[in-house]
């Protein structure tokens, strides 16, 4: 679905190579369909089909939310590695630890107002991020 616009079977293929590179998990469960897959395979999936369509910019709001914590570890590996590759990455997530290691920028939200705005593992050392959400 997310090469759909695609008309280059040739770039479908890469990209399904790509997708399946970060998540061979998908390669294995090709034929199944992903209403029947673990949340943690359904997240691999929406990521891997927002990579199929070759964005600049992946966008990803909790990504982690409801996942075993060596699912979001994965889960984050990735993140970090598509922004290496050079993607830029808008991430939304309250799992503020694991958000602040990987982000290059951060902003704290609460109750809807920016609080903070730094580099992230800056906004980790900070006595407010810690008390408040890392506590």
């Amino acid at each position: 679905m997310g090469a759909f616009s695609v008309k280059d079977k040739r770039i479908v293929n890469e990209r399904m190579e790509r997708t399946f590179h970060y998540f061979p998990k998908l390669k294995e469960r090709l034929e199944q369909k992903g209403g029947t897959m673990s949340g943690g395979e359904q997240q691999m999936l929406a990521i891997g089909r927002a990579l199929m369509s070759g964005p600049h910019l992946l966008m990803l709001d909790e990504p982690s939310m409801g996942l075993a914590p060596i699912i979001v570890e994965q889960i984050f590996e990735i993140i970090s590695e598509l922004n290496k590759e050079g993607m830029t990455i808008l991430l939304v997530e309250q799992n503020a630890f694991q958000a602040l290691q990987i982000a290059h920028r951060g902003y704290v939200i609460q109750t809807g107002e920016i609080k903070m705005v730094g580099e992230g593992k800056s906004l980790m050392h900070n006595e407010f991020v810690k008390e408040a959400y890392l506590a």
